[in-house]
């Protein structure tokens, strides 16, 4: 079957007109032609449209049956070129994002919130991943983009493009009740009490974690490894338990949880970077228009 939607709109015309006469004057063409053309719309379809004789045209049960769902296909045939120059403009589409915990602390819900608004009808796919899971999700193309701690292994580094978004300080997460210089008062490293620290393993984020140990040899202290944890709130959470200290990005200050205290170090700390990663070969214009809006909004 080899329908054309020019044999539909022509079906349409004559059953809104019930006359042949008015459907071709509206068509722009004579009667023969469009009758010839019902003909071969009803033996293609293998029934017939329409009843006629010399005084009246009636729709058939088949032409009755067959005229909402022609209007309906004639419809999304004229909303197709503006749907395709929607998506070529990457304004629909879907758009699958992992993100690590600290930027759902941070950059990501007053972004979201821009690009939601900017972009209504792109579907965003969302989900929390740890660096390392994002990179190898990238690599097999089951995401589009990610926001991690760079840098990106040396493996991926001839199919992932990165572009920074933050970069911020480290700050103590202790848990409620330990000696603590008063107020808002800067902590020093060195003043802490002897509580273990609790980290990101290495293999999982091993920039984060040797920022963090850095911080502590910098200052002369060998601190005692508690606890390792994959996600930030699980770190949090460990600290409102009395289980030890940590040192987080300071966007996790964020995230309110009885029993913790967040506080400024006194101490020089290595700025923790954010960015977003997507393979080079990923065209999607979707994509693109991502991309672009989170580079405006970069520090």
């Amino acid at each position: 079957m080899n329908l054309e939607l020019r044999q539909l709109r022509y079906f349409v015309t004559v059953a809104e007109e019930l006359h042949f006469g008015r459907a071709a004057a509206r068509l722009h063409m004579t009667q023969p032609p469009l009758s010839q053309a019902i003909a071969a719309l009803e033996e293609l379809l293998g029934a017939p449209l329409f009843l006629r004789n010399r005084r009246t045209v009636e729709l058939t049960p088949a032409g009755g049956a067959l005229l909402p769902e022609a209007r309906r296909m004639l419809q999304e045939a004229e909303l197709l070129p503006g749907l395709v120059r929607r998506a070529a403009a990457g304004e629909v589409g879907r758009l699958s994002l992992a993100f690590i915990t600290s930027a759902d602390y941070s950059v990501l819900p007053p972004f979201l919130r821009r690009y939601s608004e900017r972009y209504p009808d792109v579907h965003l796919s969302l989900r929390e991943a740890t660096s390392d899971l994002q990179v190898e999700e990238l690599l097999r193309g089951r995401i589009d983009a990610g926001l991690l701690i760079p840098p990106l292994p040396d493996k991926a580094l001839a199919e992932l493009d990165y572009m920074k978004v933050l970069d911020e300080p480290l700050i103590l997460c202790a848990p409620t009740g330990v000696k603590l210089p008063p107020g808002d008062t800067q902590v020093r490293l060195q003043d802490l009490p002897h509580l273990p620290l609790i980290i990101f393993p290495r293999e999982v984020s091993p920039a984060l974690h040797d920022a963090i140990l850095s911080c502590f040899r910098t200052a002369g202290i060998t601190p005692a490894i508690g606890q390792q944890a994959i996600q930030m709130q699980t770190i949090v959470s460990l600290v409102s338990a009395g289980m030890g200290l940590a040192l987080v990005p300071q966007s996790v200050s964020n995230l309110m949880r009885p029993g913790v205290e967040y506080r400024a170090l006194a101490d020089q700390t290595p700025r923790i970077e954010t960015g977003i990663a997507w393979r080079r070969d990923n065209t999607s214009p979707v994509l693109a228009g991502f991309l672009e809006l989170l580079s405006l909004r970069t520090i």
